[in-house]
């Protein structure tokens, strides 16, 4: 794992003055990549420099999308933060301690990139956004006024984020390979869930529920190009098992 791994993403900001603030914490942890969903022309970017200070460049960088999907379609893991719990609030939400565990074991490649997700400063993370990533964070704060700053939250995760790299380099340690990315640990998902279809593993309903499962659990895994592909022999192999033994 290292740096340049990592991007952080504004899903529909509001305040221009945010995403100011936004890059400079960026900037203090050393995390240089910023997208955003979104239009570009519809930011102020001279209350942005106001606030960036000398992260300016952050923001001139940046990459805009139209969808989420769009913007972590080359992600090998995607890390959505959100303070709300809840049914629909992604059954596997870590503390910010706990997801330094995780990133301290995913590979150093810059191929492999980590995108943490962050949503609007009203409403947060829309269920539907929360789906598509793979891991939630949830930052705990008061119960008498929990919500936090957009910015001061960038700024508690890519600290962490800064803190686990600075340990890692000390132990200079790297698993060597690279996972693969989000578009293509669709496929894998797409393949097993077809496969699955065909025996008759889902009655009227269950698919998009396995899909999720599945999407969660092989990316929380980091697999490899070569395991992916094992994964998918394995569910075709059963499927034509599965039909022999029918007929």
């Amino acid at each position: 794992m290292n740096k340049n791994q990592f991007c952080v993403i504004l899903c529909h900001p509001d305040e221009s003055q945010n995403i100011g603030s936004v890059c400079r914490a960026m900037a203090n942890n050393d995390i240089q990549e910023l997208r955003i969903i979104g239009n570009k022309a519809d930011y102020n970017e001279e209350k942005i420099r106001i606030l960036s200070i000398h992260a300016f460049h952050l923001w001139k960088n940046a990459k805009f999308y139209d969808t989420l999907q769009q913007a972590i379609s080359d992600c090998s893991m995607v890390v959505g933060t959100t303070r709300r719990r809840g049914k629909k609030r992604k059954e596997f939400l870590v503390f910010p301690e706990e997801f330094a565990k995780i990133i301290g074991n995913f590979p150093a490649s810059e191929d492999s990139k980590i995108a943490v997700v962050f949503g609007n400063e009203r409403t947060g993370l829309t269920d539907e956004e929360l789906e598509l990533c793979t891991i939630g964070v949830n930052i705990p704060s008061s119960q008498d006024f929990g919500s936090l700053n957009l910015s001061h939250a960038v700024q508690i995760i890519c600290y962490t984020i800064f803190r686990q790299i600075s340990l890692q380099e000390e132990n200079k340690f790297s698993t060597g390979y690279s996972p693969i990315n989000i578009e293509r640990l669709d496929k894998t998902v797409s393949i097993i869930s077809d496969n699955l279809k065909q025996i008759g593993f889902f009655s009227l309903a269950g698919q998009k529920d396995m899909e999720n499962f599945w999407r969660t659990i092989l990316s929380r895994a980091m697999i490899s190009e070569g395991e992916a592909q094992y994964i998918e022999k394995m569910f075709i192999k059963a499927r034509g098992l599965a039909n022999k033994n029918k007929n």
